[in-house]
């Protein structure tokens, strides 16, 4: 009976050495919980950074589409503008012929040339005006989508800064090193800064 007694007090003490030294466990790994709450933070900004990213890249494409319609317009325009320039050569040559003819008294057959004349010429600065315009909207375009571009690889730094904090943050984890700890933070400030750096440029 004795030694049953004696076993079951073993027992019981091995039974609270365990617990306490789980609890042990508990009170040195507590931190580790705040490292976790770290990552779901960095986790959640990372989200963030890749949307605004994505949202830069399809303002980049659809600024690209614009910049190359509206470049295919200008051509169209300027081949308009140099055939109304040609037309408007032919129409004032005919105009000097007429005139040189020696039969300028014909009122309304040099009203007829003076008119195609007129015509021929507000045809071709309307043509100018035009491809003009298309070539301002494409160069304005072009820019546009060379700025987004550049927010757009900016979110991507931001985005791949956040992704080494969490990758330290879950070394953190398994080691069990708070300096790694230390590290993913100072990675997710910078990060958070850069982003913040795209956002407040755009």
């Amino acid at each position: 009976m004795n030694e049953d007694l004696a076993e079951l007090k073993g027992l019981v003490s091995a039974i609270k050495a365990d617990h306490q030294a789980q609890k042990d466990k508990e009170k040195r790994d507590a931190w580790t919980k705040y490292v976790s709450l770290s990552m779901i933070c960095l986790a959640v900004l990372a989200a963030i950074a890749t949307n605004k990213g994505g949202s830069y890249s399809s303002t980049t494409m659809k600024q690209l589409s614009e910049a190359t319609f509206n470049t295919a317009k200008a051509s169209d325009d300027w081949s308009l503008f140099q055939a109304k320039g040609i037309k408007l050569a032919i129409a004032e040559l005919e105009q000097d012929l007429f005139v040189s003819s020696g039969k300028p008294d014909d009122v309304k057959k040099l009203a007829a040339i003076d008119a195609k004349v007129k015509k021929d010429g507000d045809d071709k600065n309307q043509a100018f005006a035009t491809a003009k315009a298309y070539e301002d909207k494409s160069t304005a375009a072009h820019n546009l989508s060379e700025y987004s571009a550049e927010q757009s690889r900016g979110m991507g730094r931001a985005t791949q800064l956040f992704q080494i904090a969490i990758a330290f943050g879950g070394m953190c984890l398994v080691v069990k090193k708070r300096w790694l700890w230390a590290l993913s933070l100072v990675t997710g400030v910078l990060a958070t800064l850069q982003m913040a750096w795209v956002m407040w440029r755009g």
